[in-house]
């Protein structure tokens, strides 16, 4: 069992069709269930969803969120915010040749204007949402460790990164004398595309052995996304995609359907708790209340060694 951190995981709201696919009213009644079930990281992007909005630019996702917090007085003591700065498009419906980078300007800019959006002094994790190899990495370290001194961002992580790059910047971090990297967050979940295969997805970097190898060695949080494969456990409409397609994935739902019965809990819940149990803390996306209360639900799922043990042959 891969253990990756000594604090708990949690379970993280992703936000990112909240003000497109989601309309206010609904995100509104989505936040205030997460917060009643005890949940507290939220996690938005500042390119939030360009390619449904028909501004063609990000935002929305953290102007909503920002509407909330100023409806919920008080309510900022009880998330967390994490947002993402790297692939909004400084050109409307012109990405990726107008999507910014990670220069000094760039990540300064991209938090200034997370921030007025949420109307927030400071975001709690900021995440360099993608690599940007045009820029050297010593310029990018510098600028996030320049809004951590000045408490802009409390902590920072690399989303979408290598391995390697991840551990190049935290050393670049240490000669430099500011805060490094302390957090990862990639895709990740029970079934898995077939080996050496791209995924559909551009710019999505799959979580790996060696990811969880600096995280488990330097005591990095993980963070996983497209943690329910977009409702493909549950959802006959929401098939897998055909890089899916292999016997893995035909064991390994079989064995996820023994062990919902057994522990009398859905296929997503598990799919949570087997992420949870170790140390990796699941982003889910909500749109309505009753995904999110399953959602939280998981943590009430106990997963033994056996049921790893069956889920790791399985895969």
């Amino acid at each position: 069992m891969v253990r990756v951190n000594t604090t708990e995981p949690q379970i993280i709201l992703g936000t990112m069709d909240f003000g497109t696919r989601v309309a206010p009213d609904r995100a509104f009644a989505v936040l205030d269930s997460f917060v009643a079930c005890g949940g507290a990281w939220l996690d938005t992007a500042n390119c939030y969803s360009f390619w449904t909005d028909p501004a063609g630019v990000g935002g929305a996702s953290e102007r909503t969120l920002g509407s909330w917090l100023r409806a919920r007085p008080g309510v900022r003591d009880a998330v967390r915010i994490a947002t993402k700065v790297r692939q909004n498009p400084l050109v409307p419906h012109a990405w990726p040749e107008s999507a910014e980078g990670l220069s000094a300007d760039a990540v300064r800019t991209g938090a200034e204007e997370s921030l007025r959006r949420l109307g927030v002094d400071h975001v709690d994790l900021l995440w360099a949402h993608a690599e940007d190899r045009t820029v050297p990495l010593e310029e990018t370290v510098g600028a996030f460790g320049e809004l951590v001194a000045k408490g802009t961002a409390r902590r920072i992580g690399a989303a979408n990164h290598a391995a390697w790059r991840v551990e190049r910047a935290r050393s670049l971090a240490r000669e430099q004398g500011v805060e490094p990297w302390t957090a990862l967050q990639l895709r990740h979940s029970l079934a898995q595309p077939r080996p050496s295969t791209p995924v559909a997805e551009s710019g999505h970097r799959m979580l790996t052995e060696e990811d969880l190898d600096l995280a488990r060695s330097e005591g990095l949080a993980v963070w996983s996304y497209s943690s329910l494969l977009w409702g493909s456990y549950v959802r006959a409409d929401k098939p897998l995609p055909l890089t899916y397609d292999h016997p893995g994935t035909t064991r390994v739902l079989a064995v996820l359907d023994d062990v919902a019965t057994e522990l009398e809990a859905t296929r997503n819940q598990v799919v949570l708790a087997w992420l949870m149990r170790q140390g990796i803390a699941p982003i889910v996306g909500a749109s309505r209340v009753e995904h999110v209360e399953e959602a939280l639900a998981a943590r009430d799922v106990r997963l033994g060694d056996e049921h790893l043990r069956r889920f790791a042959e399985a895969r």
